[in-house]
């Protein structure tokens, strides 16, 4: 019996998918295809995935010009059960928003106890003394914002706050595994930066569709169809609830169960 990692192997080699990666990606695409080929062999858990959900994780990818190579952190295709997720990391939306060309600094980082002063809630300002660390304990994380015009925005989360986030919006974490569990860091980092982003920053088209295929099964590149099975990223930026069941968004169109 075919495995589902030849199959993966054997999907990139039949010529439709190889133009659509050159299509994309021009002379680079035998690189990326590569890569991929080699990260879903050496990964028993993607190798058991739908293996046309690996490729269209991975043409998001490419789409958006962001490598998959796990250790750079850009962009990841994630199993899910039997079938894979495309997911941005926070240095992918990093790129995508200095792509635009409008932001003069943009960074995410730990925060650590004692570098907090004060918080004003109804203003969203926030002042740190970086001199002040008392311990090695981090207690939130924040990113900061700047664009060209002087616009400028913080936003901060506590530990406790991203922790609470991450158990209402994603399946994985409650059961113990996933990026979360592998990852913590990267995933707090990139749970704020995108809560900045999305709401103060420049969305570009780039950036809205990592946003929204990001953390979902990509049902279509093309019309934009994705199935969100472990959370819905949308909701969970603007912190709306938990949605039961699978939700299928197209362009223009959504449908969901319960």
């Amino acid at each position: 019996m075919t495995t589902p990692a030849l199959t993966v192997k054997s999907l990139l080699s039949q010529q439709n998918v190889k133009v659509k990666f050159e299509e994309i990606l021009k002379d680079r695409a035998a690189g990326f295809t590569a890569n991929l080929a080699v990260m879903v062999n050496n990964s028993a858990a993607l190798s058991k995935c739908d293996p046309m959900t690996v490729i269209s994780a991975a043409v998001v990818a490419a789409s958006l010009d962001l490598p998959i190579d796990p250790n750079l952190g850009f962009a990841h295709v994630i199993p899910y059960g039997d079938k894979a997720q495309f997911q941005i990391g926070y240095k992918g939306l990093v790129q995508l928003a200095q792509r635009t060309g409008q932001y003069k600094t943009l960074n995410v980082t730990e925060i650590y106890d004692g570098w907090l002063v004060t918080e004003n809630p109804v203003t969203g300002e926030y002042e740190f003394n970086f001199s002040a660390k008392k311990s090695d304990t981090i207690i939130g994380y924040a990113a900061y914002l700047k664009l060209l015009n002087g616009f400028e925005k913080t936003e901060y989360w506590p530990v406790d706050k991203i922790e609470k986030h991450a158990r209402r919006f994603s399946q994985t974490y409650k059961k113990g595994y996933g990026q979360w569990k592998d990852d913590f860091e990267a995933m707090a980092r990139k749970t704020v930066l995108k809560a900045l982003l999305s709401k103060w920053g420049i969305l570009s088209v780039e950036m809205q569709k990592a946003v929204k295929f990001d953390q979902g099964v990509v049902k279509s590149v093309e019309d934009q169809e994705v199935e969100y099975m472990d959370n819905d990223p949308i909701a969970a930026v603007f912190d709306e609830g938990p949605v039961k069941g699978k939700r299928i968004v197209t362009e223009g169109k959504e449908q969901g169960n319960a």
